[in-house]
């Protein structure tokens, strides 16, 4: 049976469970002094612990033990897009990617790009969402929105794709990807990158790629990019 999952970043240092942590565990789930809860770090820890001081404010928790999870993935995996004008379809592309596995997003500001900021704080917590739901104790890392000019001069210690519905030679992105590999791949705006964005990440080692015959929506290429990584390492 799966164990409720609770998000304490710095447990270590302060045993008390951060206050929206703490309400849903004493005045949602009625956990009381001596109950034991499951407890996860986002850095690739969990933690048994048992509650000594049962506040929906102040829930004070007592570490018995401490369990390293190593990722199930033996790679790195980095997606850089360019967050949708509706914001509901990024933050399902967060959701899915951390229940499958990502180690860090990446929005891109791009020449086409429909939404020019974002908010990280709703984000944040739909990845803390996911990882607990989906069994994790890695949160993924979300970085601040880059200029795509900036980021793809980025340094990166693996194989870098962009994916792009422009014609010229690109292969499948199953063609070209080696198992075990760490990825760091890119996805435009609904627009697609610009014919210059494009040579600009070739300048810069990144490979185009192509996703397939159907033209996607960015938060389903963006997926489709990710599921086809893990599909490839199995």
């Amino acid at each position: 049976m799966e164990k409720t999952i609770f998000f304490a970043p710095d447990i270590l240092a302060n045993t008390e469970l951060p206050a929206e942590e703490a309400q849903h565990c004493i005045k949602v789930l009625r956990k009381k002094e001596g109950d034991e809860i499951l407890i996860a770090d986002g850095k690739g820890n969990f933690y048994d612990a048992e509650i000594i001081q049962a506040n929906a404010k102040h829930c004070i928790v007592n570490i018995t033990k401490t369990i390293a999870q190593p990722k199930n993935w033996d790679f790195g995996l980095q997606i850089a897009f360019a967050p949708t004008k509706n914001m509901d379809r990024t933050e399902w592309f967060a959701e899915k990617a951390a229940e499958i596995g990502i180690d860090r997003i990446s929005p891109l500001l791009c020449r086409y790009s429909e939404r020019k900021e974002i908010k990280p704080q709703r984000i944040e917590k739909i990845l803390v969402s996911a990882m607990k739901q989906s069994q994790k104790a890695l949160l993924p890392r979300l970085d601040d929105m880059t200029p795509f000019s900036e980021f793809v001069k980025q340094g990166f210690d693996g194989k870098k794709y962009i994916a792009h519905c422009h014609p010229g030679e690109k292969k499948l992105l199953k063609e070209v990807y080696s198992k075990g590999e760490d990825a760091l791949i890119l996805i435009g705006p609904e627009g697609d990158f610009s014919e210059q964005e494009v040579a600009e990440a070739i300048a810069n080692g990144f490979r185009p790629v192509s996703l397939g015959e159907s033209r996607l929506r960015t938060e389903t290429a963006a997926l489709v990019a990710c599921h086809t990584i893990h599909v490839l390492n199995q």
